[in-house]
């Protein structure tokens, strides 16, 4: 099982280190590194996600006792992060980083362990962990860069960038799919797959590109409140949740494992186009992608020990 994590987490890491040798050596441009972000928002990860969503299998799984476990959590987490805000001593865009450090996760980590863990039962249950988490973490992501990003909205300017957001779009547009029947067309499914396929490495070389290691002492406290939140809150909060909905077996173990996921190169693409803290909301990507390798073993070994699966 360890092997497992290892071996879904060393690709990311390389990702991240060879993003960094790029920029570093000047082998592109530095301006194709804005253009990749662009390129990643508002195109390839909506794909990801819609056709990760249109295409799921879901079967006679447990969906809402699933999906109500995961969005009740990531509230709950949610709200209390917002609440401490005060305790942080962080200025807004700073906030913007703790919080998705927080509540984001990474799916290709999440899809690449529960398939390795439970075939194609783990791939349908990973895929209503994206149906139920990515529209909720983006909202709640949205919100909180129009109260703390640089750039302030009004209730009418936030209303504007959810319908328009390209994550959430897609998402809604995913979950549409399924609950009307519909399936993507034979010739148009393999290039949205090969389009969401290509937003995960283009997103992590994105997050090593921005990493600046100069300002990494001023990350401390940032990357720690974040990572215990994500690593030690979260789980936690699922669990409770999940026993007063009676969710158990491979669903429980599948929403644990979702919610102590490291946070997605997603976050830092979100960072760069809605006004927050970018190079921090890279180191803390970067550092919960290090950390995972052993705090995801240990979660799954201590559900073994509980005998949760």
């Amino acid at each position: 099982m360890t092997g497992a994590v290892i071996l879904a987490l060393l690709p990311i890491l390389l990702l991240i280190g060879l993003g960094v040798v790029l920029r570093q050596r000047r082998f592109v441009a530095e301006s194709f590194w804005a253009q990749a972000e662009r390129l990643g928002y508002f195109v390839l990860l909506p794909a990801l996600f819609f056709h990760g969503l249109a295409m799921a299998d879901l079967g006679s799984l447990a969906v809402a006792e699933l999906a109500m476990t995961l969005i009740l959590s990531t509230l709950i987490v949610a709200c209390l992060v917002v609440l401490a805000r005060p305790l942080m001593g962080v200025d807004g865009p700073g906030f913007t980083s703790i919080f998705q450090g927080s509540v984001r996760f990474n799916n290709y980590v999440g899809v690449t362990l529960a398939a390795g863990l439970f075939g194609a039962q783990g791939i349908a249950l990973a895929a209503i962990c994206n149906a139920a988490i990515v529209p909720t973490v983006n909202v709640l992501c949205v919100l909180v860069f129009a109260r703390h990003g640089t750039a302030r909205l009004d209730a009418r300017g936030i209303l504007r960038h959810l319908a328009m957001n390209p994550l959430v779009v897609s998402c809604l547009a995913g979950i549409a799919f399924q609950l009307i029947g519909l399936r993507i067309p034979p010739g148009v499914e393999p290039a949205l797959r090969s389009l969401g396929a290509a937003s995960l490495p283009l997103g992590l070389l994105c997050v090593g590109a921005a990493l600046e290691f100069h300002a990494a002492r001023s990350w401390i406290a940032p990357v720690a409140i974040s990572s215990l939140v994500k690593f030690l809150a979260m789980p936690l909060a699922t669990l409770l949740v999940a026993k007063g909905l009676g969710l158990q077996g491979q669903a429980l173990t599948t929403a644990l494992l979702f919610q102590v996921l490291p946070t997605a190169s997603s976050a830092y693409i979100m960072a760069r186009q809605l006004g927050g803290n970018a190079p921090l909301m890279a180191g803390i990507t970067a550092t919960q992608t290090v950390l995972a390798f052993a705090i995801i073993p240990i979660v799954l070994i201590s559900l073994l020990t509980m005998g949760l699966f």
